[in-house]
């Protein structure tokens, strides 16, 4: 039972942080790979308020979601310039500069070596030791996060996201700020992954930059590429085949070495499956 929950709490995770991707991707038709910087930057904020702060889970929830939102808001006025193949390879750019500065920021971040001892989440006196407590306020989280990607899809605003994703300059045409449109769905969907970074950094104690790597936002692509582009049910699906994947390979009892191989392979293949066969993902309403 206590496997079944923690995988679910896992899958919850990663249920946040797929919802959030896309709405950049699915929604707006952006082509993001900047989702595991700011996943990083709400792990490590909720981390050092807690441990070097002592500030509460939730306070510290709050302070990554902010620290994600100014800095999505500084760098998407600078994505907001590019379209396509150009906007991916600067999304990745930050990736890569966020993993940089928590590896060798060693005054604030512990380095490689991460930081230990990152406490469990407070409600009033209560503590939530348990992982099935836990696994309740992972299942809120995810439960809020699908109700904002809901709430944008139904409103103009998503509409217009839409219809910028189908035809930016028509839109454009159209009398729309389409840079503002981009640039206001890239902050709120870097907000969403700081609730996701924080529910990591306390539901396991240990943090270090190798989590938060370039590839983890590419993982993350998959996992909607998989489930479903503008879907908020794809998010949900996707999260949950890749994140009970691993786990099969356990079952099958290869030695640890090959099923991370195989693990990666599988990814791949998957990915490039669904690209040729069914590019909109199974729950999918959009193509790349």
């Amino acid at each position: 039972m206590e496997y079944l929950i923690n995988l679910a709490i896992l899958f919850c995770i990663y249920g946040t942080l797929a919802l959030s991707l896309n709405m950049v991707v699915g929604m707006a038709g952006l082509l993001s790979l900047a989702q595991a910087a700011f996943y990083g930057i709400g792990a490590y904020a909720a981390a050092i308020g807690m441990t070097e702060l002592g500030l509460g889970f939730f306070s510290t929830l709050l302070l990554g979601m902010l620290a994600n939102g100014i800095l999505a808001f500084v760098v998407g006025k600078i994505l907001s310039r590019f379209q396509g193949d150009y906007y991916a390879i600067v999304s990745a750019g930050l990736s890569v500069i966020v993993f940089s500065v928590l590896l060798n920021w060693k005054d604030l971040t512990n380095g490689p070596l991460g930081i230990f001892g990152i406490p469990k989440p407070e409600i009033g006196s209560f503590r939530l030791v348990s992982n099935f407590s836990y696994l309740v306020l992972c299942l809120a989280a995810v439960a809020l996060s699908c109700g904002i990607y809901v709430l944008f899809d139904r409103s103009s605003f998503g509409r217009t996201l839409k219809a910028l994703r189908e035809d930016e300059q028509l839109t454009r045409l159209q009398g729309y700020n389409t840079k503002h449109f981009k640039s206001i769905v890239f902050v709120v969907s870097a907000m969403m992954s700081g609730i996701a970074g924080a529910m990591f950094a306390s539901y396991i104690s240990f943090i270090d930059p190798s989590t938060f790597q370039l590839k983890e936002g590419i993982f993350l692509f998959t996992i909607i590429i998989v489930g479903g582009l503008s879907s908020a049910k794809g998010s949900i699906v996707g999260a949950l085949i890749l994140i009970s994947l691993p786990e099969v390979l356990r079952f099958i009892g290869l030695p640890y070495e090959t099923a991370a191989q195989l693990q990666q392979i599988i990814y791949g293949a998957l990915l490039v499956l669904m690209m040729i066969l069914r590019p909109q993902g199974l729950f999918g309403k959009y193509r790349m």
